[in-house]
């Protein structure tokens, strides 16, 4: 089927020439399977179909939305691949209806993410952003105000115990911590394997010195934690979030932080994001802040991006994708039709 399928690219981080700002996409890879690509003209939320009209295929690099209004009217769309993990601006079910597999890259994402949680942690627990600021500028009679948070025996809480939370926790082993987790379904192999005891969210709240939210967007994860939420908390208690914005209040977070009533948090997500120039965060010693790009290195591009390709070629050649996030489209007239 690969012959003459056609891909568009999302402009929103992707240049015309095919480069962008997480490096070499390895898009050649697609031209070697027969396989034509471009970048789409403008960087638009949503598309217009006049740009996609004659796509089979769309690498999503960002949070495009796609549903009924756009997959509909695509007769000839067959597959959007998620770079990433998010999904949350696609629409499975309309997508399904319209007979458009839809696939992501979580476990390409796994391990450079795990890493870089972990990089956020220990960054926040030993207070490296003002040390670092503080010895540029020759102040160091301030060092006994930025001690930092030892780790060893403390407890370490997971909200969104999935592939990634799992990596976050066996990447810190080595650092005698107690790890709780906490997921929807309230079961995980590896947890069992890992040790990592799965506790409900009013414990994870009440118990964690360092609590790291991975979980996805719903509607019941949207602003999990509020004012309520952190006050459940220990006033010492560190938050890193490597999920989504949304996940935090963040008006909430920015004031139990001004008013020391949280000991810190690390983010590399925001809601708003980007956040205005003006933001009181901004301002704030106990907070490490990312652009939502703490992630990035050329294996983090490597495996995402590679996962992604991979996922574009099976589909193109008839093959079943490693990822598909709604494999019920198959069973689908909709998607027997786009066969032929």
């Amino acid at each position: 089927m690969s012959a003459g399928y056609q891909v568009g690219v999302t402009a929103d981080v992707v240049r015309q020439d095919g480069g962008s700002v997480h490096g070499d996409l390895g898009l050649a890879r697609l031209g070697e399977h027969g396989i034509d690509w471009h970048v789409l003209p403008r960087d638009a939320d949503p598309l217009p179909i006049a740009d996609i009209a004659e796509l089979d295929a769309i690498l999503a690099m960002g949070h495009t939305r796609f549903d009924a209004e756009t997959v509909e009217r695509t007769p000839r769309l067959k597959h959007i691949a998620r770079f990433g993990a998010g999904y949350e601006t696609i629409d499975l079910a309309d997508c399904t209806r319209a007979g458009v597999v839809v696939t992501n890259t979580p476990t390409a994402i796994q391990g450079p993410l795990g890493v870089a949680a972990v990089a956020m942690i220990l960054g926040l627990a030993h207070q490296i952003v003002p040390k670092d600021r503080m010895t540029r500028e020759s102040d160091w009679g301030r060092r006994e105000a930025f001690r930092g948070t030892g780790l060893v025996g403390r407890t370490l809480g997971i909200v969104g115990f999935g592939g990634i939370g799992s990596e976050i926790a066996r990447l810190l082993q080595p650092f005698g911590l107690r790890v709780l987790g906490n997921n929807r379904s309230g079961r995980s192999e590896a947890a069992d394997r890992l040790g990592v005891e799965l506790v409900d969210r009013e414990t994870i709240l009440a118990e964690s010195d360092v609590l790291v939210l991975c979980a996805t967007v719903t509607p019941e994860t949207t602003g999990w934690l509020d004012a309520a939420a952190i006050e459940r908390m220990k006033p010492t208690a560190l938050v890193v979030n490597i999920g989504r914005g949304k996940l935090i209040v963040t008006d909430d977070l920015t004031a139990a932080l001004a008013e020391g009533r949280l000991g810190g948090a690390a983010l590399d997500v925001f809601d708003p994001e980007p956040l205005p120039a003006d933001h009181p965060l901004l301002r704030l010693d106990n907070v490490l802040l990312s652009p939502h790009a703490v992630a990035w290195t050329d294996q983090f591009t490597d495996a995402v991006a590679g996962a992604a390709i991979d996922s574009i070629i099976d589909t193109a050649q008839g093959r079943r994708a490693a990822s598909v996030l709604n494999p019920e489209v198959f069973e689908t007239e909709a998607w027997a039709r786009k066969q032929d």
